[in-house]
């Protein structure tokens, strides 16, 4: 009898889920409607706060970095520490739309699939570097690793954009302000390994 009712309990369950994930939703961009169903509006809200969800990651492994950046002999234009936690939000965002826009490109041969796979490779490996740096830079005192690792991860987000200026303009451009910060955290890494 107990085992019926949580047959019965999980045959609803999934129900509910299907009639979620099989509904349209409806978007407006740049004036065309799109229909969407439930189950790749969820994808792409999962590929677009995958980045974020990383960070977040990153900063519940480094949670005394404010603390530890503070520390620091601070160099000339180092910005306040809770400054970080802002930009990167609205980074780790951008970067996820980028994402998300390469993921969308549609194939027409072998030669476009290699390229889109090979974007999405790069972004998800440098993504990697990404809190694998903050780990190193927070949690070590290896400074000069740090910055030879930041400048690796740095040429796979220039190799990113230079490729997605092919196919998808819109995610190379999202992801500028990304290698600009990246720029200044170069700057900002191997000036605390110098003073520090």
């Amino acid at each position: 009898m107990a085992n019926s009712k949580v047959k019965n309990k999980a045959k609803e369950n999934k129900k509910k889920v299907e009639k979620c994930t099989s509904a349209t939703m409806t978007v407006k961009v740049n004036g065309r409607k799109i229909e969407h169903s439930g189950r790749k509006f969820l994808k792409a809200v999962g590929i677009i706060l995958l980045p974020l969800a990383v960070g977040i990651i990153a900063s519940v492994c480094t949670i005394s970095a404010q603390e530890s950046f503070n520390a620091f002999a601070q160099p000339p234009l180092a910005p306040p520490a809770w400054l970080f936690p802002v930009v990167w939000t609205i980074l780790y965002l951008m970067m996820g739309v980028a994402s998300y826009l390469i993921y969308r490109v549609k194939v027409n041969n072998w030669r476009e699939r290699r390229l889109k796979v090979a974007e999405l490779a790069i972004f998800y490996v440098q993504l990697i570097f990404n809190i694998a740096w903050t780990l190193i830079f927070f949690n070590s005192d290896m400074k000069y690793f740090a910055f030879g690792w930041l400048i690796a991860m740095w040429l796979m987000i220039l190799a990113f954009i230079l490729m997605a200026f092919r196919n998808r303009k819109a995610a190379a451009w999202l992801m500028v302000p990304y290698i600009l910060w990246c720029t200044f955290a170069a700057y900002l890494n191997i000036a605390i390994a110098i003073l520090n």
